[in-house]
């Protein structure tokens, strides 16, 4: 390579620093990246205000007690991409985290911290404003005013520390009327209680004091410690550990690491042990999946990272996977810490060899709450069929069946083919009514339909247990009109089928019902599972 001349370009300040706003994050991500670096230095304590003014002015406080830096160390933490940390292990990774979080919702940043209880209290600031009219990366030190002042005293306990400090934040909320108003307090409040939720899920290990393998570490929100949420809910009777897997894997340089795998069937809603168990595990299609942890802080969670879709059959499975940060770059971390991208190797092993069998035990204790439910919802939704099927049985029927051994089944069938003797069931009817169309758990052969006699009538039984019942009829059973509809045309094809049985045609006849039950089981399978449940604001 012949060079002709050298030359330092540095990036254009204010389009550099305005650009990089707008790396992605949300405010949630945006916090856990502040947290991050409170924890990765050895903070124990961190104290988060976010509070509004009388003019709807919003300030984000983050205070913590952890090491705190001098005033060389304080410059470094502030210039973008800043030096790598000693340790590797921490959970601040790129050296951007505070800057590109921070001013993703404001545009003044400023960290004010002490190393030492005797030491020098510094305040360094970005401002977005000040660099656009400098023209340049000015950073400015200025003196802490007296609410980073108090907070870098109590919860420091009069020593080392740090405090963020967010001001000018100007993409929280969206703008409203009256921006102090209620409806812009209620917005912030909901922002807020998701903030809390999201901190009590991201640091559980942290959170949680008899989790040993993370430090301890106790986290506030607007002065609410927050409780670590277990996704797994360990805690419960009712889940099942289903798998179980450690892996170590060796890099080309002879580095050793490994990751581990486990994963969890939860208990049913009416399985938990408490209306209140039930509602901290908020099973629902959002949590499902897996939760991948890098070292011990979570970074991404509720899908299946592309193998299969969220569906409510799957809603009891959640996956743990943990890393270590040696496996940052094969699992290609993002800068937010918010996702992985999976190599094909480690993404094939754990569709094809890891997660069969835990989807298997997921949608078996799935189906067993399903069968209950269906009974449940499905009830009276056939009594609208029975009563329009039964005002025109009489002219409809082209078929005169007549029992011949009740305790048999046995029945001799008058149609234009001539007799014919089959086996058919006869049944009394199980409510009021129900005369012509009767749902049941189970059919021999997994046939969805089948004809029937019920006091006399002619009738067809339906299985609710089969998958075109859970997948088109469920959906439907608030729409008289479509059950009502679906219901006739199984109550057509069983008298249809008695109306032309023969001694030649009767086997075939039970093996078409067969194969269509089969091949409609196949069609819905792509079809979403239906939400039984009444949905709850837990």
């Amino acid at each position: 390579m012949n060079v002709l001349n050298k030359r330092v370009v540095p990036p254009h300040a204010i389009r550099t620093i305005e650009g990089l706003r707008d790396t992605g994050y949300e405010f949630n991500t945006a916090m856990a990246d502040i947290i991050d670096n409170s924890i990765a230095a050895n903070a124990t304590i961190i104290d988060i205000f976010i509070e509004m003014d009388f003019i709807g002015d919003i300030t984000i406080y983050i205070a913590d007690n952890g090491i705190g830096m001098d005033e060389e160390g304080l410059e470094k933490a502030m210039t973008y991409g800043s030096p790598q940390r000693e340790n590797l292990k921490s959970l601040g990774k790129f050296g951007l985290g505070l800057k590109t979080a921070s001013t993703a919702f404001c545009r003044s940043l400023s960290v004010t911290t002490r190393d030492s209880a005797k030491s020098t209290i510094y305040k360094a600031r970005w401002d977005l404003d000040h660099v656009a009219d400098a023209e340049d990366w000015e950073l400015l030190f200025l003196n802490p005013d007296d609410r980073e002042l108090e907070l870098i005293q109590t919860v420091t306990n009069n020593s080392s520390g740090t405090v963020v400090t967010w001001e000018k934040v100007d993409r929280l909320l969206k703008d409203y009327q009256d921006p102090s108003g209620t409806h812009a307090r209620r917005a912030l409040d909901k922002i807020i209680f998701s903030l809390k939720d999201h901190v009590a899920m991201v640091y559980q290990r942290f959170l949680d004091p008899s989790y040993l393998e993370a430090p301890n570490v106790t986290i506030k929100i607007n002065s609410e410690e927050i409780e670590a949420w277990d996704p797994f809910c360990t805690d419960e009777p009712g889940t099942e550990m289903v798998a179980k897997q450690a892996q170590e894997v060796e890099f080309e340089d002879g580095t050793k690491t490994s990751f581990n795998v486990k994963a969890y069937v939860l208990p049913r809603k009416e399985e938990f042990s408490s209306d209140e168990a039930r509602k901290k595990a908020k099973l629902s299609n959002d949590l499902q999946g897996f939760y991948v942890y890098r070292e011990n802080r979570l970074i991404h969670f509720g899908n299946w990272m592309g193998m299969y879709t969220n569906e409510p059959h799957s809603t009891l499975l959640r996956v743990e996977f943990s890393f270590e940060y040696l496996m940052d770059e094969a699992f290609n971390v993002d800068i937010k810490k918010s996702r992985i991208a999976l190599n094909n190797e480690l993404y094939n092993w754990l569709k094809e060899q890891f997660l069969p069998a835990p989807r298997r035990a997921a949608n078996e204790r799935y189906r067993k709450g399903q069968k209950k439910n269906v009974k449940k919802v499905s009830k009276g939704a056939h009594e609208t069929s029975n009563v329009g099927i039964g005002n025109r049985e009489k002219e409809l029927k082209i078929s005169n069946v007549e029992v011949k051994n009740k305790g048999n089944n046995d029945v001799e069938v008058t149609n234009k083919k001539g007799k014919v003797r089959i086996k058919l069931p006869i049944l009394e009817p199980v409510k009021d009514g129900e005369l012509h169309v009767a749902p049941i758990d189970s059919l021999e052969d997994g046939l969805l339909w089948e004809p029937a006699l019920i006091n006399t009538h002619h009738a067809v039984r339906i299985n609710t247990n089969h998958s075109y019942y859970h997948k088109v009829y469920v959906p439907n059973l608030s729409s008289g009109v479509t059950i009502q509809g679906m219901d006739s045309l199984l109550w057509a094809l069983s008298e249809a089928e008695l109306g032309t049985i023969s001694e030649e045609t009767k086997y075939h006849l039970k093996e078409l019902r067969y194969e269509v039950s089969r091949i409609l089981r196949r069609l819905v399978e792509d079809l979403p599972e239906p939400e039984l449940d009444d949905h709850e604001s837990d």
